[in-house]
């Protein structure tokens, strides 16, 4: 397998996860305060969406690069 087909496998696997979830979640830590023997900190969930386009994008570039560079032989 060529790398450029590994990238467009991966960039058609990328797209499909992203019309799938949408978007992903991650926990970011901040406002820490130590008082004396006292810590406080604050959680806060951030959630990152994916628009549709761009996964869709994702799946026809795999492609385009799939039926592109796969008939090198």
């Amino acid at each position: 397998m060529n790398p450029l087909r590994i990238a467009a496998l991966a960039l058609i696997l990328a797209g499909v996860l992203a019309l799938v979830y949408g978007g992903f979640s991650y926990t970011k830590q901040t406002h820490e305060a130590k008082l004396g023997p006292l810590e406080l900190s604050v959680k806060e969930k951030q959630t990152v969406n994916i628009p549709i386009w761009s996964g869709i994008g994702a799946i026809v570039a795999g492609g385009v690069l799939l039926a592109v560079g796969g008939n090198k032989r």
